[in-house]
């Protein structure tokens, strides 16, 4: 490269978002953390994800999910093993209308929200409102989420409106 030419820099609102995930990574504060991810996960990746969620709660954050299986219910596991306290679990629906592998992990939450006004809607138009409620209670998204992932695109899209920090990971 001659001195003449110029560097691809990142667009300005790139360098504003590293900035500010920069400054939220040095923040020591306390922050509140929604977690969500897809509910078909390779297994490798639930031990990993349990392992960040103890780790941040363990660095004193509190973390918010939805109680589906896959990741979501990877993020209980690890939250309850350290600081119940913690967790805030809010379902799309009530809890009787949850996956009975995840009833007896979600019984153990401390704070757990279920919405039965929304039991008669399609699971998939539930959970996006139940998605969208999470991100308006959080500082910052984590979201764990295949190429199609739908539902958990766009909510992180709606996240990124919002202004939260997101980290968006992919498992393809």
């Amino acid at each position: 490269m001659s001195l003449g030419q110029s560097l691809d820099l990142p667009s300005l609102d790139r360098v504003d978002t590293l900035a500010q995930e920069l400054a939220l990574l040095q923040d020591k504060g306390k922050r509140r953390i929604a977690i969500l991810g897809s509910r078909h996960v390779p297994v490798v990746a639930i031990h990993l994800i349990e392992l960040v969620a103890r780790s941040l709660v363990q660095e004193g954050h509190s973390l918010i999910t939805s109680g589906s299986q896959g990741v979501n219910a990877a993020v209980i596991r690890g939250v309850l093993e350290v600081d119940p306290s913690q967790l805030t679990v809010l379902l799309p629906q009530s809890l009787d209308r949850q996956a009975v592998e995840i009833r007896d992990l979600l019984e153990r939450v401390l704070h757990l929200v279920e919405k039965p006004e929304q039991d008669e809607l399609p699971l998939p138009i539930a959970s996006s409102l139940c998605n969208q409620e999470i991100i308006s209670r959080c500082d910052q998204l984590i979201c764990l989420a295949f190429h199609d992932s739908e539902t958990l695109l766009a909510s992180a899209r709606t996240a990124e409106d919002m202004g939260k920090v997101v980290s968006l990971l992919y498992f393809d």
